[in-house]
């Protein structure tokens, strides 16, 4: 049978101590990459190569996510839905988010308690925090770098490239399946799926 109120205690310390460990010691071995990586971002969109913004955590929170920045602001444009040929996203932006590179500094967010390594992706307000009734079970968790939605649309700017109505698809199509998807995965978490889906996100 599935839960209806999420995890539980054991459950949530056991899943934060992996993050809080697994963040610390991903941090520790990427920072190589990070620092170098931030340099080139700042030259690129000739703005800081950390790229922040405000999106949904656990409980309906905000916090701030950090990502590395892979756009540059063109005059008009102002939609968070993003395609995959978007004319904002730089060419080594475009690299950074075909090797998810630019998911990287989110360890920082891990490390800090916003997020967690498995879950839900964060959104930005409007979306997320509008859940009503048994789903907002989904907020009940840490938004994560990967999950089972993620990887299901792990194509999402292709898709949404090939729509006449991007942002009329996204709400009315991509979203509603997300929080099928994401609702499912509280309702029977399991530690060692956490490991599955990190591992399908790694090696594919």
């Amino acid at each position: 049978m599935s839960k209806t109120k999420g995890l539980t205690l054991p459950q949530a310390a056991l899943k934060r101590g992996f993050d809080f460990l697994g963040a610390a010691f991903g941090l520790a071995l990427t920072i190589w990459i990070i620092l170098p990586a931030w340099v080139l971002a700042s030259i690129d969109t000739r703005k800081n190569g950390f790229f922040t913004q405000d999106r949904v955590g656990r409980d309906g929170r905000i916090f701030r996510v950090i990502k590395f920045r892979t756009m540059r602001e063109v005059p008009g444009m102002s939609t968070t839905v993003t395609t995959g040929t978007d004319q904002r996203i730089t060419s080594l932006g475009r690299f950074w988010r075909k090797s998810k590179i630019d998911e990287l500094p989110q360890l920082i967010n891990v490390l800090k308690g916003d997020m967690s390594f498995v879950g839900p992706r964060p959104d930005v307000p409007g979306y997320a925090d509008r859940l009503q009734g048994d789903d907002r079970i989904v907020l009940s968790v840490r938004p994560g770098i990967t999950g089972p939605a993620t990887l299901k649309y792990r194509d999402e700017e292709a898709i949404l490239a090939d729509q006449d109505d991007p942002e009329r698809y996204n709400n009315e199509v991509l979203w509603p399946d997300k929080v099928r998807i994401n609702r499912e995965y509280v309702e029977n978490w399991s530690f060692w799926q956490d490991i599955n889906y990190l591992w399908k996100t790694v090696f594919g």
